[in-house]
């Protein structure tokens, strides 16, 4: 895997010390501002999906040797 949460973790950091430039001033922060923006949200859907896949985890190992059926929503 190229990139992991350790690599997102950093990047929010590094976003973080541009933001605290007391220099950037004008559209040079109004870009760094948007910049910002579309990293947090990116950020957030990786974190979402990763607490999507570690409460899978945890259903699977917790109803494994349980029988279950399908939701009757699911069903065709």
């Amino acid at each position: 895997m190229r990139n992991t949460l350790g690599d997102l973790n950093n990047h929010l950091f590094a976003q973080l010390e541009r933001l605290s430039d007391e220099e950037l001033t004008g559209e040079k922060l109004d870009e760094e501002i948007k910049r910002a923006r579309s990293i947090n949200d990116v950020a957030k859907r990786i974190i979402s999906n990763g607490t999507l896949v570690l409460q899978a985890q945890k259903f699977q190992t917790e109803y494994k040797s349980k029988d279950l059926h399908k939701p009757k929503m699911l069903e065709g």
